[in-house]
Order: C-alpha cells, then sequence, then structure tokens
C-alpha cells in the first residue's frame, strides 16, 4: 500500500522533466495518474502525444495505473476538458499538481508582447484554469455531503518570490501563482481541499542550458558538482505527501525544494509604521518615506535570503 493508494492525481506538464518525476512517483504510490502534456518545446511551441504516452507506458511497467492527456491548460476550455478527463474516468479527481510551463526569458527591455502574454498565459492562467475546474469540482462533492480530502499543489519559482532579473514574465506569472495559491488555501477550505505549492530547484528542460552554462552538465549530460543533487526526483516526494490524506493540517505554504534541502518561504507582511495626524504633504512624506526605507529588512537575494 503506497502513502496515495487509490487516489486520483492530475499532473500538468507531465511528459518530462520535474513532472514525469512527480507522475511516476504518485504512481509508485498507487495513485491512478492523469498525464497531461501538451508534448511543446521549453519555449511553447509544437506539439507530441509522445511524452505524456511514455510516462504512462513507465508508470504501467511500475505495476500503476494511468491514462495520458493532451489537452492546453492555457486554454480555458482545455484546462476544464482535463479535469472532466480524470472524473470520466476514475470517477473523481483528489490532487491537482500545476506543474506545466515554458520560458521565453527577456529582460524588461526587451520583452515583446508575445513573449510575455505567452509565459503568463502558460504559468498563470493555465495554473488558474485548472484550479478553477477543480475547484468546482470539489465543491460540488462537498455540498453533496460528500468528505473531499482534496489537494491542490502549484509550482511556484525562486524567480518570482526572490525576483531573478532576466525572468520579469516568468517572475510575475510565477509570483502571481504563489498569491493564488494562498488565496485558494483560503477559499477551497469549507469544502475539505488544501492548497500549497512548491518552488523546485532541479535540472530539467526549462534549466539544463543554465547548470551547463556553470559547467555542471557535461556534453554527455553527466551531472557535476551541486547538480550531482538536483534530480527532479528529489522534489516529488515533498508533492506526493502533500497530495495524500497525511497532510491535511498544511496549507497556504509554500515551500522550497533544492536537492535534499526542503525549506518554507515566509511571504510579505507588514514592516515598519508611520502615522500622520492628518493628510500627508507631499513636501513632508519623503522624510517619512526615507526613515521606513532604512528601518525596514532589505528584501531577501535571488538565494532566498537576506543579507546575502
Amino acid at each position: 500500500m503506497g502513502l496515495c493508494e487509490g487516489r486520483i492525481v492530475v499532473v500538468t506538464g507531465a511528459g518530462r522533466g520535474i513532472g514525469r518525476a512527480h507522475a511516476l512517483e504518485f504512481g509508485r504510490q498507487g495513485a491512478k495518474v492523469v498525464v497531461n502534456d501538451l508534448g511543446s518545446a521549453p519555449d511553447g511551441s509544437g506539439s507530441s502525444v509522445s511524452p505524456a504516452d511514455d510516462v504512462v507506458a513507465e508508470i504501467g511497467l511500475l505495476g500503476g495505473e494511468a491514462i495520458a492527456d493532451y489537452h492546453d491548460v492555457s486554454d480555458w476550455d482545455g484546462a476544464a476538458a482535463l479535469i472532466q478527463t480524470a472524473i470520466e474516468s476514475f470517477g473523481k479527481l483528489d490532487v491537482l499538481v500545476n506543474n506545466a510551463g515554458i520560458l521565453r526569458d527577456r529582460t524588461l527591455a526587451n520583452m515583446t508582447e508575445g513573449e510575455w502574454d505567452s509565459v503568463v498565459q502558460v504559468h498563470l492562467k493555465g495554473t488558474a484554469a485548472t484550479s478553477h475546474a477543480a475547484s468546482v469540482h470539489w465543491r460540488e462533492r462537498s455540498k453533496a455531503g460528500e468528505q473531499v480530502n482534496g489537494r491542490l499543489i502549484n509550482t511556484t519559482s525562486s524567480s518570482g518570490l526572490y525576483a531573478t532579473a532576466g525572468q520579469s514574465n516568468y517572475a510575475a506569472a510565477k509570483a502571481g501563482i504563489a498569491a493564488l495559491t494562498i488565496v485558494a488555501s483560503r477559499e477551497l477550505a469549507r469544502y475539505g481541499v488544501t492548497a500549497n505549492a512548491v518552488y523546485p530547484t532541479a535540472v530539467s528542460r526549462l534549466t539544463e542550458q543554465l547548470f551547463r552554462s556553470r559547467g555542471l552538465i557535461d556534453e554527455e549530460g553527466g551531472l557535476h558538482g551541486e547538480a550531482a543533487t538536483l534530480d527532479p526526483a528529489n522534489v516529488s516526494p515533498i508533492v506526493a505527501w502533500l497530495g495524500s490524506t497525511e497532510s491535511g493540517e498544511v496549507t497556504g505554504r509554500i515551500f522550497g525544494v533544492r536537492g535534499y534541502r526542503i525549506t518554507v518561504a515566509e511571504g510579505w507582511h507588514m514592516g515598519p509604521e508611520e502615522t500622520s495626524e492628518g493628510k500627508w504633504a507631499t513636501e513632508k512624506v519623503g522624510e517619512a518615506l526615507l526613515r521606513l526605507h532604512r528601518a525596514a529588512q532589505p528584501n531577501a537575494g535571488s538565494n532566498g535570503r537576506i543579507g546575502s
């Protein structure tokens, strides 16, 4: 008996990389998995059924049960059809893992409208669209008197939480996903659903070139140095546990996974403050803003740590 025995799980972007590792781990843990993947290139171009089909076959070899789905999650109707596929195939949905994503990195000054729109559409809209469809399903079951035990698990990024330069489109979308996750945790609690997110650091199609540029991946694909610990499979046990019925206490959290390390991100909160007896005068407010600026903690660096 696995930790997720009999759970019905949808994983988006599950044909390769981190999503594939999630789907395989859920399969090992006894879940029935809907492997969703459009089969596109890292920049979102093209499509193929092979990635999703291959993962379904791998889960079958593990003794698990899975089906493939090729809907585009960035399309509202496509996302709804994906969730309906799980319901029609297995009777319900227990866990939604939003993992699908693309990259089109540019600085803000070099960004085109298309590069902005495509990344935000896949990451942020794609997460919202599938989450909406799943939420409707969970609400209906809850109102019918069923104990739901649903799990929404989203994928954000250190780029969105800690502001990596050169990824304004990706960072904005991923920051939006983090906020969406916390909102969802508050909205869905009444239906018996938790919502959490992970921000993984792992070697995948989207990060491979970065690690190659640092000399951590050789021409044969061998991993060296830090990259040797960044197998996508290291992220998946955390996601599978969050998808299990054991995780009901945990909601509204953003967990970071890097190699063998797990952390929890602590979000925006109010810092120092000043109050005026009346409306702030434009000529005077600068003094207060400078005091607040100097008293507040600095923003975290791109590594997520303050002061480094």
